[in-house]
């Protein structure tokens, strides 16, 4: 079944490596967003880790390694286009492993996405 993902990555000469800390649907100033709203919550996770890497001058082009952590794995399937587009029009396959947990930190958050880029 072909989900968007490369089954591995190999990176050589690269000059820097960046870890995305795990990116959730929280707002600029720090407030969860999107209660119960899996697609939106994925969306803004999305724009949190493309703002990250925009701060290093990266892009979600520089993606090699995704982790996904839900707190519901079914839900997150139904919505995974959200995802998948996206790293497709930046013409991304990172490597990825999806997690399903109990709960993340902040309890309305139903996504929460950690990346690793190279540049």
């Amino acid at each position: 079944m072909q989900l968007g993902y490369n089954q591995g990555e190999v990176v050589s000469g690269h000059t820097r490596t960046l870890y995305c800390s795990g990116q959730t649907a929280m707002s600029d100033d720090g407030k969860p967003q999107h209660a119960d709203d899996m697609a939106a919550q994925l969306a803004l996770s999305l724009d949190n880790v493309e703002a990250v890497l925009g701060e290093a001058g990266m892009s979600l082009a520089n993606l090699v390694r995704l982790n996904v952590y839900t707190t519901d794995v079914d839900r997150l399937f139904e919505h995974y286009g959200v995802l998948a587009s996206r790293l497709g029009a930046a013409g991304v396959a990172p490597t990825t492993t999806m997690l399903g947990v109990t709960r993340l930190a902040i309890p309305d958050l139903l996504v929460e996405l950690e990346g690793t880029a190279v540049g």
